[in-house]
C-alpha cells in the first residue's frame, strides 16, 4: 500500500495518490481489541497461530470493510463451511468456492507481491499482508511432495518461473495454487499424484507433446495420460470459467490505459476471430464445413473479446472454419454481454453495425473506400489511430496460441473438448502479466 500511495497516479499527474486521494486497491483491518470479538475474528480465521498484530485484508469482508451488519471476515477464508464444523480429509467440495479463492489469490499475488519488488531501499514497512495469506508466500518445494504423496514429477522439472512457464505457461506459484484449488476434483482412484495429473495435462495444451512422450516422461502408460488429461480438461474447463468474465464498465474504465484514454475513451472491448488447424475429417460434409479458404486447410475458429487494457473477457465456442465473421459473433453469446452505450472496436470484416445498432451499441472500425479512390486525409488518421490499439486483440490471440494445441493441429480425437481447451488456455493467459504495460512498468 505504501509503494501504491506513493506511485504516480494516472488519472491526476503529476500528483501521487497520496496527494490526489485516489481510494487504494485494498485495505488492512486490524483486529479488534475486545475480547469477545477478538475471539469471534479469530474463530472466523481459523489460524493455528496468530501474529501478535492481526491484520485482514478488505477482500474478506463482505462490504470490503467491517461494518455494524457485517463486522467480521467471512469470505474466501480457505474453506466453506462454518468454522466450528471441522471437514474430513476424505469430504470432496464440489462447490465453486475454490476457484473463486483461486481468483482472489491470483489478484492478490499480483497486488501483494508483485509491486513491493520495486520499494525504495530507504522505505522499509512490515507486509503484514504476507504475513496472514498464505497465498502471499513462496511456495516451499519441500511441501509439494507432502501435498501429494512423495517424490514427484513436478519436483524434478519446475524448478522455477522459467521452467514452469516453458511447461505449463503459468508461474511457478500461480501453478502451486492452481493445484492446490484442484484437489477436490482429482479422482481417489488415480495412482498418480494430482500434482503430475496437473502438470501433465497443461504439459499437453502447451507443448502439444504426443501421448507417448507424455507417457515416457511420467512412466505411466499412454491409456492412464489419455483418461488424466481427458478428466482435467474437462474439469479446469469448467472451474477456470470464472476467470473468462466481462468485466463491469466501470472497471473497464478505471484501467484503461493511455492509448485508448486519448482517442477511444469509451471502447468497450477489441474483438477479432482467431482459427485453429483441426485434422481432416473422413466425412465430406464435415470436412468442407470446416475448409477455410483464409487458411487453406481445415480449422475451428473462435471469437475473442479483449479489455482495453489486454484482459481476455470472452471466448466463444469453436465453430466451423467456414463460419462467417458475422455468424459467429450473432450466435455466440458475445452480443448478450453487451450494454446500451457501450463501443465495441473491431476490423473491417464485422459486418455487425446493424446488429450493434440495435443494441444501442457503437462499432468502431476502420474506414472503407466505398467504390472511391483513396480515403479522405481524415478517415486515414482516424484507420490509423483504430489500428494502433487494435492490435491488442492480435497480441492476446498470440499470447493464447503459445499454448501449441491452439497454434499446431488439433487432433480429431481432442475437437469434441476444444471448446474447453479454448477456455482453459483464456483463463491461463489472463494469469500471465500485464498485457499492455503502463507508463511507469516500461
Amino acid at each position: 500500500l505504501n509503494v501504491w500511495s506513493e506511485g504516480e497516479c494516472f488519472d491526476h499527474q503529476p500528483s501521487t495518490r497520496r496527494q490526489c486521494g485516489c481510494d487504494p486497491p485494498y485495505a488492512l483491518y486490524e483486529k479488534p481489541k475486545t475480547d469477545v470479538e477478538s475471539r469471534k475474528w479469530l474463530a472466523a480465521l481459523k489460524l493455528k497461530n496468530p501474529p501478535k498484530r492481526l491484520f485482514v485484508c478488505s477482500y474478506h469482508f463482505i462490504d470490503k470493510k467491517p461494518t455494524e451488519e457485517n463486522p467480521f471476515p467471512e469470505l474466501w477464508l480457505g474453506y466453506e463451511r462454518p468454522p466450528q464444523q471441522k471437514r474430513r480429509k476424505l469430504d470432496r467440495n464440489t462447490s465453486d468456492t475454490g476457484v473463486y479463492t483461486f481468483i482472489v489469490d491470483a489478484v492478490c499475488l499480483l497486488e501483494v507481491c508483485i509491486e513491493p519488488k520495486f520499494k525504495d531501499a530507504a522505505t522499509q514497512w512490515e507486509d503484514l499482508t504476507k504475513t496472514d495469506h498464505s497465498y502471499a508466500a513462496k511456495l516451499d518445494h519441500v511441501n509439494k511432495s507432502t501435498q501429494t504423496g512423495g517424490q514427484t514429477v513436478a519436483d524434478d522439472m519446475l524448478l522455477d518461473d522459467d521452467t514452469s512457464l516453458l511447461y505449463t505457461g503459468l508461474r511457478l506459484v500461480y501453478f502451486f495454487t492452481l493445484v492446490k484449488t484442484m484437489l477436490p476434483f482429482s479422482k481417489p482412484s488415480c495412482s498418480i499424484p494430482v500434482v503430475d495429473q496437473i502438470l501433465m495435462t497443461l504439459m499437453k495444451l502447451k507443448l502439444n507433446l504426443v501421448l507417448g512422450d507424455v507417457a515416457k516422461r511420467f512412466k505411466v502408460s499412454k491409456g492412464e495420460v489419455s483418461k488424466v488429461i481427458a478428466h482435467w480438461i474437462d474439469t479446469l474447463g469448467e472451474q477456470l470459467e470464472p476467470m473468462v468474465a466481462w468485466l463491469p464498465r466501470s472497471v473497464i474504465r478505471a484501467n484503461m490505459p493511455p492509448s485508448f484514454k486519448k482517442n477511444h475513451p469509451q471502447t468497450t472491448c477489441i474483438i477479432d476471430c482467431a482459427e485453429t488447424a483441426i485434422q481432416r475429417a473422413t466425412n465430406l460434409n464435415c470436412r468442407s464445413a470446416t475448409f477455410s479458404h483464409y487458411k487453406g486447410t481445415n480449422t475451428a475458429k473462435y471469437l475473442v473479446a479483449v479489455s482495453p487494457h489486454g484482459l481476455i473477457m470472452f471466448i466463444s465456442e469453436a465453430y466451423a472454419g467456414k463460419s462467417s465473421d458475422k455468424f459467429i459473433t450473432i450466435n455466440s453469446g458475445f452480443l448478450e454481454a453487451l450494454r446500451p452505450g457501450d463501443e465495441v472496436m473491431a476490423d473491417r470484416g464485422f459486418t455487425i453495425r446493424d446488429v450493434l445498432h440495435e443494441r444501442k451499441v457503437k462499432l468502431n472500425i476502420p474506414a472503407f473506400t466505398h467504390k472511391r479512390g483513396q480515403l479522405t486525409n481524415e478517415e486515414v488518421a482516424r484507420t490509423r489511430r483504430v489500428a494502433n490499439v487494435r492490435i491488442h486483440v492480435e497480441r492476446a490471440i498470440r499470447r493464447l496460441k503459445v499454448f501449441k494445441i491452439l497454434s499446431q493441429t488439433v487432433p480429431i480425437s481432442m475437437t469434441p473438448r476444444l471448446d474447453k481447451i479454448l477456455t482453459i488456455c483464456a483463463a491461463l493467459a489472463n494469469m500471465r502479466s500485464r498485457l499492455i504495460r503502463l507508463p511507469h512498468e516500461v
